[in-house]
């Protein structure tokens, strides 16, 4: 498996509908102080023509936050959608859902930012991101 510098483990993955475009707001499901985040860029994602880019479990996106302590907001972060709420479906035939649309802050190291994760975290995102993996109390 090769690995780039802070995103993610590059493999094989299954198609999975990018459902959160650019200008969502979104949970922060870590401890780290934010609460509301905002998408800004989703980063290496080719789309047509006025179309709006847009994130799906497991990807790498740019976000700014957008509720939280004043140290955090108004500053570009990496984030990890680790849940979304439209249905992702699974080789095994299984359909999974989730009640929100989840990230988790990431430094540019690669590394969470938080040190726990509230919530489930969708298998898709765990097998790609290991840190995420560590920290993720339940996979589904």
């Amino acid at each position: 498996m090769a690995k780039q510098a802070g995103k993610g483990v590059e493999e094989f993955r299954p198609y999975v509908t990018r459902s959160i475009p650019v200008g969502a707001n979104i949970v922060c499901a870590d401890n780290s102080g934010a609460k509301i985040l905002e998408i800004i860029n989703v980063p290496r994602h080719k789309t047509r023509v006025s179309r709006l880019p847009a994130a799906a479990v497991g990807d790498f996106c740019n976000v700014v936050v957008k509720k939280g302590p004043a140290e955090l907001r108004k500053q570009v972060y990496g984030a990890v959608i680790i849940r979304q709420k439209y249905a992702v479906r699974r080789l095994n035939g299984v359909r999974v859902c989730f009640e929100d649309n989840a990230a988790v802050l990431i430094t540019p190291e690669g590394e969470t930012k938080g040190t726990d994760i509230k919530g489930p975290v969708a298998a898709e995102a765990s097998e790609k991101w290991p840190r995420v993996a560590n920290l993720a109390s339940m996979v589904v």
